[in-house]
Formats: structure tokens, C-alpha cells, sequence
């Protein structure tokens, strides 16, 4: 039987990329239907989609939501509207013709995995993304070994997440602790605590156009905040652990940082770790309620 597919994009200042990525799924050989949840674009985003592309649904936020809980809405449609899953694409990205039909397959072949997923490539579809390559363990595409199977891997990032409903219904959606980064490690976190399985398959390609973007140093301390935030909300550990792993680590950071006379990044741990307990409160309110109650609910 066939299954019902919501595919959810998140979009800002989208316009770049419609063309690529919604035209990949028009071209898409399993039916789905395909919901873009914008966060405030400033370009001409809305008005092509609306011209260009009338069979996507459009939700308009009034403000930017940030990455998980603009996916969140796309979520709570799925459960409302009775889709069997949803996939979450990227903005910046798109899909083979056989993606999703696969996906599907291997979705009804493994009711154990929460979240499947294709190989990620490049933009130029020339190599791995290299974030992707760093999660599965294989530095380059020549060494990825072909198999239509499911392989298992402890995380990917969510450019490219196909979800059974089924999972979202005892998972939940993202945490509302993670505006930008990290929403997909703290899912991941959660899935396992439920004993679920993340993986993907060398069967199908899916494109991420980001490989030429530089990270300034707002971002990388973004990304190092997100870290140790994701340790101090992980349900797998006890809140002692949990503390240890997000807390105390940090500050271990950055005593070696001090030791070492670093002290720019001595201090930046330093503000890391003041930051992360400033939302100790909303962790243990988190922590509880992703263990016993679905947020999309």
C-alpha cells in the first residue's frame, strides 16, 4: 500500500534554491505532497512559489521561527492531515527522482529506524557533503560501498530526514531549546532514548548546496554552545551525568584552555558554560516532558 509523504521545507530567503529544489520534487517519481513553512523572507520567495509552483502549500510565519519549530508546524499538519510520514528538506537542496519511493521501502522493511536517509553530495553532486562523510565514516564518495540496504550510523544532520509518523507521534517534534543548530542532535538524542535507529542508504543521492559557506565566529560559538546544551538535555543520561557532560566538561575546557595561557578561548568556554546554565530551568522542564509527553500533541 502506498504511503502518505508530507515533504517539509523550511524557507528564508529561498528563492535561490526553488527552482532546484522544488522542481526536484515535482519531478519526484512517488506522489507527495510538499508544505514550505517561511520564516519572514525578504525576497520574492512567496510570490514564485505561489506563481511557479501552486500545488506546494504555504504557511507564512510572521516572524522566524528558526529552524525546529518552523518544522515543528510542518509536523503537526502530518499528524492532523494523517500522512504515514514526512520528509524534511533543506531549502539549499534536492532529491533524486527515486528518492522517496525508496525511502518509503525501506521505511516499511525497518520498523525500527527512526529516521532514514539518502547519501548526502554535494551541491556540484562531485563528492559527500562533507558533514554527512564525517557522520557515516567515509571521507570520500569513491569509497562509499554500494548496497541497497539500510546502514546504521549514530547521527545525520537533518538536511535530508525521512520520519514515520508513527515516530513523531511518541518522539515529538524539536525542542524549542535549539533555535538554529543543534534541534537535530538533541532529535536524535530523544529517538534513542525510544530505541530508535537512524540510518541511510547507498540506493539513492541527495543534493546540499552549501559546501562554500565560511563560518564567522558567531556561528562556531553557536555550534560549541549547541554542543554542550544538546549533552545537558540528553534523556539517555541521568540529570547528575547529564550536568557532567554539559557543565563541568565545559569547565574543564576551560581550565586546560587557561592552563595553556589561551585565554581568549579559556573565557569563551567560560561564557559557554554561564550560558548553558542560564538554562538549567528549561532543561529539567524539557527533559521531563520529552520523556513522558509528545510536544506536537
Amino acid at each position: 500500500m502506498d504511503k502518505k509523504v508530507l515533504v517539509i521545507i523550511v524557507s528564508y530567503n529561498f528563492e535561490r534554491w526553488i527552482d532546484h529544489c522544488l522542481g526536484s520534487l515535482r519531478n519526484t517519481e512517488y506522489l507527495v505532497d510538499v508544505v514550505v513553512i517561511d520564516n519572514c523572507s525578504t525576497d520574492h520567495t512567496i510570490e514564485l512559489i505561489e506563481k511557479n509552483y501552486p500545488e506546494v502549500r504555504i504557511v507564512a510565519n510572521k516572524q522566524n521561527l528558526g529552524f525546529g519549530k518552523a518544522n515543528n508546524i510542518g509536523m503537526k499538519i502530518a499528524l492532523d492531515e494523517n500522512y504515514d510520514a514526512v520528509f524534511l528538506l533543506n531549502q539549499d537542496a534536492w532529491i533524486g527522482a527515486n528518492t522517496i519511493g525508496t525511502l518509503v521501502k525501506l521505511y516499511q522493511e525497518n520498523t525500527n529506524v527512526g529516521i532514514l536517509s539518502p547519501v548526502h553530495l554535494t551541491g556540484k553532486g562531485d563528492n559527500l557533503d562533507a558533514g554527512f562523510a564525517t557522520y557515516i565514516g567515509v571521507s570520500k564518495l569513491a569509497d562509499l560501498k554500494s548496497t541497497d540496504n539500510l546502514v546504521c550510523v549514530p547521527f545525520i544532520n537533518a538536511a535530508f530526514w525521512f520520519i514515520p509518523t508513527s515516530v513523531l507521534r511518541i518522539v515529538g517534534g524539536f525542542s524549542p531549546l535549539f533555535d538554529h543548530t543543534g534541534e537535530d542532535c538533541d532529535y536524535v538524542n530523544r529517538l534513542k532514548y525510544f530505541g530508535y535507529k537512524v540510518g541511510y542508504t547507498p540506493a539513492v543521492f541527495a543534493y546540499h548546496d552549501r559546501e562554500n559557506r565560511s563560518r564567522s565566529s558567531k556561528i562556531r560559538f553557536c555550534i560549541e554552545h549547541t554542543y554542550w546544551l544538546s549533552e545537558y538535555a540528553n534523556i539517555n543520561y541521568s540529570f547528575c551525568k547529564a550536568f557532567g557532560y554539559g557543565v563541568l566538561a565545559c569547565i574543564k575546557k576551560s581550565w586546560k584552555a587557561l592552563m595553556k595561557k589561551d585565554i581568549i578561548a579559556s573565557m569563551t568556554f567560560i561564557r559557554i558554560t554561564f550560558k548553558v546554565l542560564r538554562c538549567t530551568c528549561k532543561v529539567i522542564h524539557y527533559r521531563y516532558n520529552y520523556k513522558h509527553i509528545n510536544q506536537l500533541q
